[in-house]
């Protein structure tokens, strides 16, 4: 606090959710004035999303430091498979970032692999990995006030007589041996709600506290806390467990409230950010995905945490923490594809952008897809995507594609995963000749709406465009950029939702411009510009 002007602190408002569209897990670490908030990408490249802001309200993204694929090789994992939940931490001038690369998920026991990579700038270069071990998730490096470094997680029971969900371990973490030390010690099995996850550790006035995210990512999440005055514990859970949840509020506008993450400002006020997710109007279907919202809270005088005033529910907007107010100049709604590399804002499906199918150079000012496997590949797709963030919003792209037959696409996808998308694309058959296309698969099986076809001969450029408007989407095509013609349907939206039709899933809506050759010949599609617009309600 020295050095601070008083004339510095504004009063201002926090609205929810700061960070919408597809940005669950958060973990949070301020420096200085800085604030950094890491969020889980799951099979999207590169990895592991890192928002910066100066007053908890603003924030804009920042970087990705799982950008080679030394750090992360996504090829073959599944969808809502590779990054789970990283963990970012600060100390003495070094960053530490733990993640999981989770490989398969949905048998009794799940391939994962641990990592902790460090730099000293957030943008990096950040270091080699270290693998640390495959017995859980949601790996959290705490750094104690002796100097020792312990990782924190759950652990997963592959056993048939056991919980999965096994309860929270830790181990120290040597510095010096570059790994995992001693033995793994079971700090709690969790509260009654089950599903315990997420774990973060804080020392505060002689308390070791153990925040967690309990119930599952779903409509039964919640945030709990546990105590202990030894680090290896016991713990015993606060007697208002969980203190957030919108469990028995299903009309609450902020669903799956849980796994937070905790930080203390500069003024010694506390704040956490936390999953939540706003389902459609009627329907308990959010293809937005899971969000970051933040809440103010506070701790009671015997010593547990509480949100600011006392309540279970997530606020929709709650008091700021007085910082100097620091938004972020504007985004373009345009990329024109000028730039040398990609937007901070577009990532790619497993793999990275390199050469053998990617170009910004070969065509300037345009994207060159080379076409590769088909839309419901796991391994080498050319796919490069940006989240949907708002429940009304339009993307639009213009596109030169000449396909020689059926095998070969372009186009503009809205994509969950491989199970659950919808596809504008130019493509050509014997029957409608060059044609644009709209096909969607549900579940898995593929559907060509009928009607959902325009032929497009002789059409140079092919513009394209797809409109959301809540759990309607729609989609049109034109040879000039005017006088758009509906291909199809209205659509429903809420098939993007990462539990459609109980689903495990846990990413959300990815608006892409894709390209695919089966005919083995990387046939080039050429897109001039990709328009995002959204509108708030």
């Amino acid at each position: 606090m020295i050095g601070w002007r008083k004339e510095l602190f504004v009063t201002y408002t926090i609205r929810n959710p700061v960070l919408t569209g597809f940005n669950p897990d958060p973990s949070i670490v301020r420096v200085g004035d800085d604030y950094y908030l890491a969020t889980s990408t799951f099979e999207w490249f590169p990895g592991v999303a890192i928002y910066h802001s100066k007053d908890l309200a603003n924030w804009r993204l920042h970087a990705y430091p799982l950008d080679r694929t030394s750090l992360l090789d996504l090829r073959g994992n599944p969808s809502s498979g590779g990054i789970w939940a990283p963990a970012l931490s600060h100390h003495e001038g070094t960053f530490y970032l733990l993640y999981t690369d989770m490989k398969s998920f949905k048998r009794a026991s799940k391939d994962m692999a641990n990592y902790l990579i460090t730099a000293t700038d957030i943008r990096g270069p950040w270091s080699e990995p270290i693998y640390l071990h495959g017995r859980g998730f949601d790996p959290f490096l705490f750094h104690d006030d002796d100097g020792r470094k312990w990782v924190a997680n759950m652990r997963w029971d592959p056993r048939a007589d056991k919980p999965n969900f096994g309860g929270i371990e830790l181990q120290e973490f040597s510095v010096a041996e570059g790994g995992m030390v001693g033995p793994v010690h079971l700090l709690t099995k969790g509260s009654s709600l089950g599903v315990t996850e997420g774990p973060q550790l804080v020392r505060r006035d002689g308390w070791y506290y153990l925040l967690l995210a309990e119930g599952g990512t779903g409509y039964n999440h919640a945030a709990s806390l546990a105590r202990s005055r030894e680090l290896l514990g016991p713990y015993e859970f606060a007697p208002r467990t969980p203190f957030m949840t919108t469990i028995a509020h299903p009309e609450h506008p902020l669903q799956k409230a849980g796994h937070g993450a905790l930080v203390e400002t500069q003024r010694g006020d506390w704040y956490m950010p936390h999953i939540c997710a706003r389902p459609l109007a009627g329907r308990r279907l959010s293809p937005l995905g899971r969000e970051i919202a933040i809440q103010r809270v506070e701790w009671t005088d015997d010593g547990w945490l509480q949100l600011a005033g006392g309540g279970i529910l997530p606020e929709l907007e709650i008091e700021g923490p007085g910082l100097a107010w620091h938004p972020w100049p504007e985004e373009p709604a345009t990329d024109h594809f000028d730039a040398a590399r990609l937007s901070i804002h577009l990532q790619t499906l497993r793999i990275p952008a390199d050469e053998s199918w990617l170009s910004l150079t070969e065509r300037p000012g345009w994207l060159r897809l080379r076409g590769q496997e088909s839309i419901y590949s796991w391994n080498r797709q050319s796919m490069v995507a940006r989240r949907l963030q708002h429940w009304r919003a339009e993307v639009e792209t213009c596109l030169e594609f000449e396909p020689k037959s059926m095998y070969q696409s372009a186009g503009l996808a809205c994509f969950c995963d491989e199970m659950d998308h919808f596809y504008l694309r130019v493509t050509r058959d014997e029957e409608w000749g060059k044609h644009v296309r709209v096909t969607y698969s549900v579940a898995g099986r593929c559907v060509e709406p009928e009607g959902a076809v325009i032929r497009a001969e002789g059409w140079e450029r092919i513009y394209l465009k797809a409109v959301f408007d809540a759990d309607s989407l729609r989609f049109y095509a034109s040879p000039s950029g005017g006088d758009w013609q509906a291909v199809g349907p209205a659509l429903d939206a809420g098939q993007l939702s990462d539990d459609f039709e109980g689903k495990l899933g846990f990413t959300g809506t990815m608006l892409g411009l894709c390209a695919q050759d089966l005919e083995g010949t990387r046939l080039a599609a050429d897109f001039d510009y990709m328009t995002y617009i959204g509108h708030d309600e």
